[in-house]
C-alpha cells in the first residue's frame, strides 16, 4: 500500500494576511506526517506528528494559538483513533499542555478509557509526566484581542467564530491501517467547559479499516447533529468515493441544520479527498511523492515532495 496523508488547519473564513501562514502551516503538518510514513511509521504516528506541528503552530486554533472561553482561557479539546483496532483517545477542556493531541493518545494507550475531560484529564497528564505550560503562554495576542472585541456590548462573536481553525490529519499506512487525529480550542468566548465535535467519536473524527478515516471542522454543534465523520464513513461504505461522500455528508448538514464546516478523507484504497462548504479550508495532503495543497475552492498547487522540502529548509 502506498502511503497517503491529508491534513487540515479549519474551515472558515481565513483573512488575507494569515494566508500564507496557513498554507505554510499544513504544508509543514503533511510534509512531517508522510516522512514518518516513508520511514515505515504507522498512520498513528503520522497523524499525531501532523497535529502536533499545528498544535504548535501560532497560526492555527489549536494547542497554542487556541481561541479564548469566556474568561480569557484557553480550553482545548482532541481525539485520535486506530482504524485497526477501533480503539480510540480524547481530552476536552484541558488546560496548561501544549500538545493535547499527545494527552490524547496516552489515554487511547494507557488507560481503559476513551475520553478524559477537564480535572481528570490534567491529573492523567501529571501522571504521565506531561510538562504543564502556563496557560499565558498558549495565548497568542490574536486571540486576545478577539476575545476583547468579543466582550464589547455591540459585538457579534457569531461573526469571529467563522475563522475557526480547527486542525486535523488523516493517513493510511503502507500495511493499510488508517487513523484520524483532530485537535482545537473550540469557539471564540464559548462557555467554560463548553465541549464540541472535536473530541467527540464519530463527530470530530472516525477511522476505520475497512472503509477509511476522516477529520471534521466547523461548526460543531451543528458537526454534532449530524455525527458527520460517521456519516462520511457510512457514504463511502455505500460504495461512494472520498469526494463524494464528503460533498454529500456536508450538504446534508447545511440543509438539514444549517451548518457550515470542511472535512479530510482518505479511503481503505488511499483515495483522498479536501472538500468544505466554508469559504475556505486550508489543506494539503502528500501522495506518490507529491504535495497538493490550497486554501480556496478550486485552489490546488502540486509539488514534488523532494521540492517542497527544499523550500521548507528554505523557509517556505
Amino acid at each position: 500500500m502506498k502511503p497517503v496523508i491529508v491534513v487540515h488547519g479549519g474551515a472558515g473564513r481565513i483573512f488575507k494576511e494569515r494566508e500564507e501562514g496557513c498554507r505554510a502551516g499544513v504544508v509543514r503538518a503533511a510534509l512531517r506526517g508522510y516522512c514518518v510514513l516513508k520511514q515505515g511509521g504507522s498512520a498513528l504516528d503520522a497523524v499525531e506528528e501532523a497535529v502536533r506541528s499545528m498544535e504548535d503552530d501560532p497560526h492555527f486554533n489549536a494547542g497554542c494559538g487556541s481561541v479564548l472561553n469566556e474568561k480569557g482561557e484557553v480550553e482545548m479539546d482532541a481525539i485520535i483513533m486506530d482504524g485497526k483496532s477501533l480503539d480510540s483517545g480524547a481530552v476536552s477542556a484541558v488546560k496548561c499542555i501544549a500538545n493535547p493531541i499527545k494527552l490524547a493518545r496516552l489515554v487511547m494507550e494507557k488507560t481503559k478509557h476513551m475520553l478524559l475531560t477537564d480535572h481528570g484529564a490534567h491529573l492523567f497528564a501529571q501522571a504521565m509526566g506531561i510538562p504543564e505550560v502556563p496557560g499565558e503562554k498558549l495565548i497568542t495576542e490574536r486571540s486576545r484581542e478577539r476575545w476583547k472585541k468579543n466582550l464589547e456590548p455591540d459585538s457579534n462573536p457569531e461573526e469571529f467564530q467563522k475563522d475557526l481553525g480547527t486542525v486535523g490529519a488523516v493517513a493510511i499506512d503502507s500495511e493499510g491501517n488508517v487513523a484520524c487525529a483532530t485537535s482545537t480550542g473550540g469557539l471564540s468566548n464559548k462557555l467554560i467547559g463548553r465541549v464540541g465535535d472535536t473530541a467527540c467519536i464519530g463527530s470530530g473524527g472516525y477511522a476505520d479499516n475497512h472503509s477509511g478515516a476522516t477529520s471534521t471542522t466547523g461548526h460543531g454543534e451543528s458537526i454534532m447533529k449530524v455525527v458527520l465523520a460517521r456519516l462520511i464513513l457510512y457514504h463511502m461504505e455505500q460504495g461512494m468515493s472520498p469526494e463524494l461522500a464528503a460533498d454529500t455528508a456536508l450538504d446534508y448538514m447545511k440543509t438539514r441544520v444549517g451548518g457550515l464546516g470542511g472535512v479530510i478523507v482518505v479511503n481503505k484504497a488511499g483515495e483522498w479527498a479536501a472538500r468544505f462548504s466554508t469559504k475556505q479550508m486550508s489543506w494539503a495532503t502528500v501522495k506518490d511523492d507529491n504535495l497538493h495543497y490550497g486554501i480556496h475552492a478550486g485552489e490546488k498547487h502540486v509539488k514534488s515532495v523532494d521540492e517542497a522540502l527544499a523550500s521548507e529548509r528554505e523557509g517556505f
